[in-house]
């Protein structure tokens, strides 16, 4: 009777996890499809301690203890945080998954490989071969170090803990390559004898590999190619999670990492088809690091006002938003929201144009603009917004670079060239929103910039917005 209420439970957690999963794919449904989830992760925890076999007073306080940090947690973050929080949930998530995987291994070096196999055979009454559920210890130290070390580098590099530029050195992809080949020969050593006297000193050089994989996969990748490396680091956490579910025999845990790792392995091929890469060369490519010399941009970077900007504004039928990271950290999305229905009174229309890899993380500017009540049906995406360009009055682009810069249609040389791009150059007029002068995030220079038709308005974005808003108020 046990074993079959623990089933459903499983089943009920498993399919709220599908519907969660599925809700989170439009902003309307999205809140509900978290609640959901996290009621299918509670059903989840409440099965697992049907068991038995657990110290409660444990369990309890992990619950306590995590839950307080992650009310605490999610009441101080801002939304310019989001990408660093999401990068360290990976990390937390693979971490997880390791120390899993070094617990079962334990368990079955100082219990005997005998006794291991006889408790696997005892709940699932199949006879689990001992190269099998090495291999699965295995692969899940390997899978989860990785994970781990990645999502702290890239959680460093979105927190400008350090340079968010490519970091490469001269045989860097030998040493990964080497790195590879060696866990992967520690796993089949370890398939081929677990209960060995020397597979303790296998294992713990498999979790340090595990780790300096995960460091230099991520060094390389520059901070254009970040919301890419998010999705596939949750990716990662999925699969690290899936496995760990195999060796502690845990259905649900496998289905829930399945479901992670498979719908975050499809986000990440949704984002390279956007910028037009293969998952390879955003791994091994270092953006920003390769290709020839970029051509230097020519004419002039003409800055406007406040006034000669709602001048414009004032008269244009059609207006384009195409948000980028510096909205995100100038918290300017409500401004926006209030700036867009003024122009929405004055007879404007009015869009958002989104790009896949805009921020620093997949959906961020989907979901600033979500917080800010900005209508569903007004953010558009890529293809169509291109289509109408040339017919738009006015685009404000605020806190963009790489999605929005020329230089990736007409330029061989840069790195970007060939990514689909926002054609914000082909609107009547343009506005950038912009601090300074400098490059964006991933270093490279915006040809737009110096396009005979854009205006730079500097200084806070959400200062810039709100004194348009001012203006149309007076």
């Amino acid at each position: 009777m046990k074993d079959v209420l623990i089933n459903l439970l499983y089943i009920a957690s498993a399919v709220l996890f599908i519907f969660g999963i599925k809700w989170l794919g439009n902003a309307t449904t999205a809140r509900r499809g978290n609640q959901i989830s996290s009621v299918g992760m509670l059903l989840a925890v409440v099965a697992t301690l049907f068991y038995g076999g657990l110290d409660w007073k444990l369990v309890i306080a992990g619950i306590l203890l995590g839950s307080v940090i992650g009310l605490v947690v999610a009441m101080r973050v801002k939304m310019t945080g989001m990408p660093e929080l999401v990068a360290l949930f990976n990390g937390f998530g693979g971490l997880a998954s390791l120390l899993v995987g070094a617990a079962e291994y334990h368990k079955l070096h100082h219990g005997g490989a005998v006794e291991y196999i006889k408790s696997l055979t005892a709940q699932t009454g199949v006879t689990v071969p001992l190269a099998f559920a090495a291999v699965a210890i295995s692969l899940t130290i390997l899978v989860g170090g990785i994970t781990f070390t990645g999502s702290m580098v890239a959680w460093a590099k979105l927190s400008e803990k350090m340079s968010g530029r490519p970091m490469v050195f001269g045989g860097q992809k030998t040493i990964n390559i080497t790195l590879l080949l060696a866990a992967i020969a520690a796993t089949a050593m370890l398939g081929w004898q677990a209960d060995a006297p020397w597979s303790v000193g296998l294992v713990i050089g498999l979790v340090v590999v595990s780790l300096v994989i995960g460091i230099l996969m991520t060094l390389p990748i520059g901070g254009g190619d970040m919301p890419v490396v998010i999705s596939l680091l949750n990716a990662f956490s999925g699969v690290a999670a899936a496995l760990a579910g195999f060796i502690i025999l845990n259905n649900v845990l496998v289905v829930a990492g399945c479901l992670v790792g498979a719908s975050g392995m499809i986000l990440t091929f949704i984002m390279c088809k956007a910028m037009n890469r293969s998952i390879g060369n955003v791994l091994f490519g270092g953006f920003g690091a390769a290709g020839g010399k970029q051509k230097a941009a020519t004419g002039e970077m003409k800055a406007s006002s406040v006034e000669d900007a709602y001048y414009v504004l004032e008269a244009a039928r059609s207006v384009v938003f195409i948000p980028g990271y510096g909205m995100a950290v100038a918290q300017a999305q409500h401004a926006v929201k209030e700036l867009a229905t003024m122009l929405e009174n004055n007879g404007t229309e009015v869009r958002f144009a989104i790009h896949p890899v805009a921020g620093r993380m997949p959906g961020h500017m989907n979901v600033l603009l979500a917080e800010a009540d900005v209508p569903y049906e007004q953010l558009q995406e890529m293809e169509p917004v291109n289509a109408i360009m040339p017919s738009v009055d006015v685009a404000i682009v605020i806190g963009a670079n790489d999605v929005v810069n020329p230089a990736a249609l007409d330029d061989p040389a840069s790195p970007i060239f060939g990514m689909p791009i926002i054609q914000a150059h082909e609107a009547r007029t343009i506005y950038c929103l912009k601090r300074g002068k400098g490059a964006g995030f991933s270093g490279l220079e915006n040809a737009l910039f110096y396009h005979p038709n854009t205006r730079m308005l500097y200084g806070d974005a959400k200062a810039t917005v709100s004194a348009l808003v001012a203006e149309f108020g007076k």
